[in-house]
């Protein structure tokens, strides 16, 4: 059989597209191996969140050319992105794809295969996420832990906060159809899944594009009437989701778990208005109160970034390569 590896890096979003990328080559006879152990060909997901995480992926690239010299690699995800310049000069790279193109990848590669490698062969093929307008089902199949399944909803982001690359890595706000959310979580179900996290790029935007008025809390209601889910996580979220409305809503749902990761990342006023954070210390100190006086037992986690610059950040233009970016910020 034809051996593929794949290496996930970054957030749950991306494990949730390995996933469908790994029941793509299922479908074409492929056998799916750990990265660890020789394939014909190895797939790296990569990640941008971090300056580190681009060097991982950088790593991970080389690290799996030396295991098979005579793989194919395919670099795709965030960090490919964004950086096409910078993929372009690692020699390691057979095919570098997009975050939209990952629905076409067993195609793609196939396809590089067959013309054995053409020496004048273009190998990015990534188009620009910021022209996507609507959500792209890249499969059918759930990622799946060992107790609870992972469920993206939407892709992108609108809010444009100063320190985060991701909404040019993931483009604007596009929310999945609640139909195809629903049939996914009942067909989990049916499997004895008991668990479901709802997960996203940014998934206190879902629904925002949509035409007639539909919003997260409206999707976990239905999410709640599934009969088999016992138990609904949530991902992390934006503080101004949780209003008073969204609150007496949320607790009328008893399958949602009280644990809520709000990213608070400063607890400065002045640090967060040059982050281009949209709330106030004393806001998100109301959210919480909210959500305490919803709940006799909540659960509550945070993102804190320390180390902030104070200077305001130069604008710099996304063609120039991110090593050149990182030395002049």
């Amino acid at each position: 059989m034809k051996r593929v590896a794949f290496i996930t890096l970054g957030c749950k979003v991306n494990q949730y597209e390995t996933n469908s990328m790994i029941q793509k080559f299922i479908e074409k006879s492929y056998e799916i191996v750990e990265a660890t152990k020789k394939a014909e060909i190895y797939i790296v997901n990569t990640c941008t969140v971090t300056n580190i995480s681009d060097r991982k992926s950088r790593q991970m690239l080389r690290r799996v050319k030396e295991q098979n010299p005579q793989a194919v690699i395919v670099a795709c995800g965030c960090y490919v992105q964004v950086a096409k310049n910078e993929v372009e000069k690692i020699e390691e790279i057979d095919i570098a794809l997009g975050n939209n193109e990952k629905k076409e990848i067993v195609e793609i590669v196939e396809k590089y295969k067959k013309e054995n490698r053409k020496k004048n062969q273009e190998k990015n093929q990534i188009q620009d996420v910021m022209q996507q307008k609507e959500y792209v089902e890249l499969g059918k199949t759930t990622y799946t832990e060992k107790t609870r399944a992972v469920i993206k909803v939407q892709d992108g982001c609108d809010r444009f906060c100063s320190y985060c690359i991701i909404p040019y890595a993931r483009g604007r706000v596009r929310s999945r159809k609640k139909e195809n959310i629903i049939a996914e979580i009942e067909k989990i179900a049916q499997k004895g899944i008991k668990e479901v996290v709802i997960t996203g790029i940014h998934i206190a935007s879902y629904g925002k594009d949509f035409k007639e008025k539909y919003q997260l809390i409206d999707l976990l209601e239905e999410i709640n009437q599934i009969k088999g889910i016992q138990r609904i996580r949530l991902g992390s979220l934006e503080p101004l989701l949780i209003t008073e409305e969204f609150v007496q809503r949320l607790i009328k749902i008893e399958k949602i778990c009280p644990h809520f990761h709000l990213s608070l990342q400063s607890g400065c006023d002045e640090t967060l208005k040059r982050m281009n954070r949209r709330y106030t210390i004393q806001e998100f100190k109301e959210i919480v109160k909210r959500l305490r006086k919803a709940y006799k037992e909540v659960n509550l986690t945070t993102d804190i970034i320390v180390g902030f610059p104070r200077r305001k950040r130069r604008r710099i233009p996304r063609n120039i390569s991110i090593f050149k970016r990182n030395q002049i910020l």
